[in-house]
């Protein structure tokens, strides 16, 4: 038997904080925006299918409009003249939101070294989580999501959110891309 006020309690009743209910509840409730750039995209289209089954957390409908998501996935590649179309969407999507980068080209630009590629969609869009990989499994992505579902749990709630989250992306845009650092990278 539990000690303390939970020990008291009747059977079926649990005591949470409105937070973590409503950090539950987003969790549960992420849609998709995609934004398959390259490659990357089959296996995002992959993990949608019967055999990995993303419908399990709710998001099997990817989709075609920012205005009915909140979680973008970016997949792939993203030429310089993509950056601007991708954070116009991003832009579009419904507060709070979040971004995935899928594999080694969104995430650093990968093998494309060169002044065509953008070297990190983070210089374009704050992400949260990063996938790497060429190509990441549909496995990784899943993954992905669920480290995304903890993520959401914990964020904090109140009139300060929308100075912390904006905070937080400044911060992300104002670094140093990896490109540019130099010695051991700690």
């Amino acid at each position: 038997m539990a000690d303390g006020i939970e020990g008291k309690l009747p059977q079926g009743i649990a005591l949470t904080s409105i937070s973590r209910v409503i950090g539950l509840m987003r969790a549960g409730s992420t849609w998709p925006v995609t934004m398959g750039l390259a490659c990357c995209s089959i296996e995002m289209m992959a993990a949608g299918t019967g055999r990995f089954d993303i419908s399990r957390f709710g998001m099997e409908v990817f989709r075609a409009s920012p205005r009915q998501a909140d979680l973008m996935l970016v997949n792939g590649r993203m030429a310089h003249k993509m950056a601007t179309v991708v954070r116009q969407v991003y832009d579009q999507m419904a507060d709070p939101k979040w971004a995935i980068s899928m594999g080694s080209c969104a995430s650093s630009g990968g093998i494309f070294n060169n002044y065509a590629i953008v070297q990190g969609v983070d210089h374009v869009v704050p992400i949260d989580v990063y996938i790497p990989g060429c190509p990441p499994r549909p496995e990784m992505l899943i993954h992905a999501i669920l480290e995304l579902h903890e993520q959401i749990k914990k964020e904090p709630l109140g009139k300060d959110r929308a100075k912390i989250a904006k905070a937080v992306e400044e911060a992300a845009l104002a670094a140093v891309p990896v490109s540019e650092m130099k010695g051991l990278l700690v």
